[in-house]
């Protein structure tokens, strides 16, 4: 059985200034329930405008926001931020310094229209404080705390009323990168334990893909593509979604009869189309485009007269990463096992292990474009 959808967002535009460019441009998506969604996109995409629309903090020009099945923006709705049941994490934790953990969890409680007891405040405040693993530390201040604890305490602060709704504004880029590891598995645990759905901004591509059910991408106010994790980064819809996410090497080609041309070789055409792409007649198939190579799908084999030369090798604990010089200057890499080390200012023959390589054409519109083809096998120049 299908779940129902807890947010539905139709259409959602939000100008600042009517003469730029809108920052959320007609987004629609829907969030079902007890699933987090990663809004992930650079710095300026419009994610956390987005988030705060949903949150009630900005109202959008049009389109329509419906909650747990309610409308509360857009048609003529409006329903202010303290009647949505949404709780909210901030990335600076905005926890008040003056009141203890269990002030600060129980603040929103007491300032609730809810009527809640004092014994139900006190209960809530205690189960909040004990899913996140800070019982014990009820009596301490914010400047007693780590990051970590910190952090904690906000989002034990945002689930204490139990709302049906958690919306999460990049909360751990403040950590440190272990501490961020370890807590953004904690955070994705403790809101499936409790079946609570969760909207969760980043710009860390591997935090979105690490901790979300569906992923948004994001560019220019543009909901570029959304999907599961998996999706997103083995079939992205866009150039723009490849390159972010992804974060492959892409290779100018141009077409010769079945080979895709490049600089470090040339690549057989696949009959086979990859999935979601848009599709071109034989007769309309394009002379140019860039191979998207996946850094972890690129063999590379030690060869003098190879056109592709190691500038630079990066030991990263489980793996190398090389950073390859084409003849034309440009940079590609390549992550290996670390069973094959190969010295820095050796040349190395390019190959792929996955057969299917994506390539997106080179066509002028507007409309963004998707991998239409998938060129296969060894990269065939130097007599390969």
């Amino acid at each position: 059985m299908e779940q129902a959808a807890i947010l539905h967002l139709e259409d959602i535009t939000k100008h600042y200034d009517q003469h730029t460019t809108p920052a959320v441009d007609r987004v629609t998506l829907t969030l079902r329930q007890g699933d987090l969604l990663g809004l992930l996109g650079p710095s300026g995409c419009g994610k956390t405008t987005l988030l705060r629309i949903v949150a009630g903090f900005e109202r959008p020009q049009s389109g329509l926001v419906v909650l747990a099945g309610h409308p509360v923006a857009g048609s003529g709705y409006w329903t202010p931020p303290e009647q949505r049941n949404t709780g909210m994490v901030f990335q600076d934790y905005a926890l008040f310094p003056h009141l203890n953990v269990a002030e600060n969890v129980a603040f929103g409680l007491k300032n609730r229209r809810s009527g809640m007891n004092r014994t139900s405040i006190k209960k809530n405040t205690a189960d909040a404080i004990a899913l996140v693993g800070l019982s014990g530390l009820e009596k301490r201040y914010p400047h007693e705390l780590s990051g970590g604890q910190q952090q904690r305490v906000a989002l034990a602060r945002a689930l204490a009323p139990r709302p049906s709704l958690i919306l999460l504004d990049e909360p751990l880029s403040n950590l440190d990168v272990q501490v961020r590891l370890r807590l953004r598995q904690e955070v994705r645990s403790i809101l499936k334990e409790i079946g609570t759905s969760a909207i969760f901004v980043t710009h860390d591509r591997e935090e979105a893909l690490s901790i979300s059910d569906q992923v948004g991408v994001m560019r220019a106010g543009c909901l570029e593509q959304l999907g599961t994790p998996e999706e997103i980064y083995t079939n992205p819809a866009s150039r723009f979604v490849a390159e972010f996410v992804t974060q492959a090497n892409f290779l100018p080609a141009r077409r010769r009869g079945q080979l895709w041309e490049t600089e470090v070789g040339s690549f057989e055409i696949s009959n086979r189309e990859c999935p979601n792409n848009i599709q071109f007649p034989n007769d309309a198939i394009p002379d140019s485009g860039e191979l998207m190579l996946r850094e972890e799908n690129v063999i590379l084999k030690p060869d003098n007269d190879a056109p592709l030369l190691i500038r630079d090798r990066h030991f990263l604990g489980r793996e190398y990463r090389y950073c390859l010089q084409t003849p034309s200057g440009k940079e590609l890499h390549a992550r290996t096992a670390l069973n094959t080390p190969l010295p820095v200012g050796i040349r190395v023959q390019l190959s792929v292990a996955d057969p299917s390589i994506p390539i997106f054409p080179t066509i002028t519109t507007s409309t963004p474009i998707t991998p239409a083809y998938s060129a296969t096998g060894w990269a065939m120049g130097n007599g390969q």
